[in-house]
């Protein structure tokens, strides 16, 4: 008999595959052979953590492990897990889902599997399984430090941890944006690709975020919805602006910000280039650009 439940693999080579969990029984996760998921990685100890399938539920358990067992982002010694979780061992995140009937994966093949990554610290993904947010929180609690390369819908973008804390963010081949709002950006991004790769110690930033994890993703989750409240308003972001002479409205109604995005759309024309190349957020920018356009600056 199985378990209504089973533990799909989030991250890694194993992404994707299914271990149907048990009725009841007690399934050990760590590093030494013969045990229900072996993982074979220097972040996961011998004998890890502990899944315990009861009637009443499943409960997870650290075995006091050097690393830690993490549920949600937080540091547990004991939980009781529902659908929807997320566990965190090592650099493999699996998450509780309801059981298709069919495992794909039996003990002995996560085992074969996983042990030509041993040496490995990398972990990757899809975003569509797990959110750029819930990553960022999970290296936060977890005290990870390393380069999450992203690739999504609109280009690549990397956030930098250090002791689980983002220092910088930046888009594209350069990383000359704004970091703060490089990352209110990649944050959006729901599908595509990640990659968390060990620090990357040639990287030298002269500017650099200095707030906890936490605050930076409530600031750029707020400028994010802010933003696609009037995105709709905009013209296409391949448009091309001009300025509408001869100007009705003399230049010197306009506030400090506004002049700098009026000189923005006549430098670089684009939409998307104005919203790059400004220092202000994408909202600030978006919004100077709608009233330039409203008071007939810009056609």
């Amino acid at each position: 008999m199985t378990s209504p439940y089973a533990v799909r693999f989030l991250s890694g080579k194993l992404q994707g595959r299914e271990l149907e969990l048990p009725e009841e029984g007690d399934l050990v996760i760590g590093r030494a052979s013969g045990l229900a998921i072996v993982l074979l990685e220097d972040m996961v100890s011998r004998r890890h953590a502990e899944l315990t399938v009861r009637s009443s539920g499943i409960v997870i358990a650290d075995l006091g492990s050097t690393n830690g067992t993490f549920v949600n982002g937080e540091r547990v010694e004991k939980a009781r897990l529902r659908e929807g979780d997320r566990i965190l061992i090592g650099t493999t995140i699996l998450k509780i889902v309801p059981a298709s009937g069919v495992s794909s994966m039996p003990p002995t093949e996560i085992e074969r599997s996983d042990s030509a990554t041993r040496q490995s610290s990398m972990m990757s993904g899809r975003l569509e399984e797990v959110p750029i947010p819930d990553l960022l929180q999970l290296f936060s609690s977890s005290r990870r430090s390393g380069v999450l390369f992203v690739r999504g819908p609109s280009g690549e973008g990397r956030v930098r941890l250090r002791d689980g804390n983002i220092f910088h963010a930046g888009l594209g081949p350069t990383d000359d944006m704004d970091p703060m709002k490089a990352l209110c950006r990649i944050i959006g991004w729901t599908q595509g690709e990640f990659r968390f790769d060990p620090p990357d110690s040639a990287a030298d930033f002269i500017l650099e975020l200095e707030d906890s994890t936490e605050n930076l993703l409530v600031r750029a989750t707020h400028q994010l919805d802010e933003f696609r409240r009037i995105q709709g308003e905009l013209p296409n972001s391949d448009a091309r602006l001009s300025i509408a002479y001869p100007l009705e409205v003399p230049l010197g109604q306009l506030d400090a910000r506004s002049l700098d995005v009026f000189q923005l759309a006549h430098n670089e024309g684009r939409v998307d280039r104005i919203l790059d190349r400004s220092p202000a957020t994408d909202y600030e920018t978006a919004s100077a650009l709608l009233q330039l356009l409203a008071r007939g600056y810009l056609h």
